[in-house]
């Protein structure tokens, strides 16, 4: 894989678990009055380094979270964790949205909130200090946090793109 790359996952090999980030009630102005639909954000994974996002809209909320689930599972991605934890410190960014992802010690826990943690507790990880800045939207949170988590690279994936052994990664 080269730098950047993301790594895509097929939803029909793995158990996935839904989690809603965000519904929002949207109305839309008519002649005839205003006619109410639900528009939901919903992250899956299944724990172990696999993520992904969706956006579901429909005239009923139980309808736009299937809907989100559903397009979640098209946009499954690999993610590398170490530990319980990310690999290394990283920032990712998407429209207003700016995050910060640090690695933390065992016991930690998932020090970040709302859109955040829901992606981050989808992907596996179980310590991380993380900070969001900028928008708070939950909608780019979530790319956002998506973006940094793609950025990230352990040591034998860096291995393997240098085609040297992992010693000499650590040691230079």
């Amino acid at each position: 894989m080269s730098k950047g790359s993301v790594k895509r996952v097929k939803s029909s090999e793995i158990e996935l678990k839904d989690r809603l980030v965000s519904i929002q009630r949207v109305t839309k102005v008519t002649k005839g009055g205003r006619t109410f639909s639900f528009s939901a954000i919903v992250v899956v994974g299944n724990e172990k380094g696999v993520v992904g996002y969706g956006l579901g809209k429909a005239k009923e909320v139980t309808d736009a979270i299937s809907k989100g689930v559903d397009d979640a599972k098209k946009n499954l991605i690999k993610v590398a964790v170490v530990k319980g934890t990310v690999p290394h410190e990283q920032y990712g960014k998407y429209s207003g949205s700016r995050v910060f992802l640090k690695p933390a010690a065992h016991g930690t826990g998932v020090i970040a909130g709302g859109a955040m943690r829901a992606v981050l507790e989808s992907v596996g990880v179980t310590d991380v200090l993380a900070k969001s800045k900028g928008s708070s939207n939950p909608h780019n949170v979530v790319k956002a946090t998506i973006d940094a988590l793609t950025k990230m690279r352990d040591a034998a994936t860096i291995a393997q793109h240098r085609g040297v052994s992992m010693d000499k990664v650590f040691n230079g």
